[in-house]
């Protein structure tokens, strides 16, 4: 077990690194550019990336217990301390935690999936080209069939028989949903703009979960 989360802390150093060298290039405009992460901007997604790899169990706490066991006000609190007076002081702020595997809990393959979600909520709204290594994508994909952690990928997912196309991902039994393993990882995210990549059976109930519309509309 200590091995393999080494090992999934290394595929999140190493997407956290990707990350920010994307980041690096980006103009003033794109900082300010919406991603699929509800109302946050690039520098909030980032901010808050470095939020999260900045709280152990007990800061995690008593941050709940001070939002009132809000989690969308502890993650704003949190994050509003992590943007930086610029967007190149937050990038330098995120870049300090490259490295780091703080944590509130010993959930590995949530963190490196929140690196990996959050990521590619920035890239693809700005048409930035990267993904993520399908050996760091099936572990989250695993965690997320299986638990409603940071979001209700296990509810998305009930009742499917989701299956990758470029890796070894494959769970649960029912309608077929097939694609590549970043698609189904983002879709369990509930991220909608993926659902595109996807195919079979399954995937009108599956943009029924996500999107909140009928699996007949």
């Amino acid at each position: 077990m200590r091995q393999q989360n080494e090992e999934l802390w290394e595929f999140a150093r190493t997407e956290r690194a990707a990350l920010a060298d994307d980041l690096a290039g980006l103009s003033e405009e794109q900082w300010r550019h919406p991603t699929l992460c509800g109302q946050w901007d690039v520098e909030d997604v980032v901010a808050h990336l470095t939020a999260a790899a900045s709280i152990g169990q007990w800061a995690w706490i008593r941050s709940m217990v001070a939002a009132r066991f809000r989690p969308d006000v502890h993650n704003q609190r949190r994050l509003e301390e992590q943007r930086g007076a610029t967007p190149g002081e937050t990038l330098e702020r995120f870049r300090a935690v490259i490295g780091s595997t703080t944590a509130p809990s010993g959930h590995t393959p949530a963190y490196l999936g929140e690196v990996l979600v959050h990521a590619q909520d920035i890239r693809t709204p700005l048409g930035l080209d990267h993904s993520p290594g399908v050996e760091a994508l099936t572990p989250v994909a695993e965690f997320f069939t299986a638990n409603d952690f940071t979001v209700s990928s296990r509810k998305a997912a009930a009742g499917l028989e989701l299956r990758a196309e470029d890796g070894p991902f494959a769970a649960g039994s029912g309608p077929a949903v097939t694609g590549p393993t970043l698609a189904l990882v983002m879709a369990m995210a509930g991220r909608a703009a993926y659902l595109e990549e996807l195919d079979g059976p399954g995937v009108p109930t599956l943009r029924s979960r996500i999107t909140g519309t009928s699996a007949a509309g």
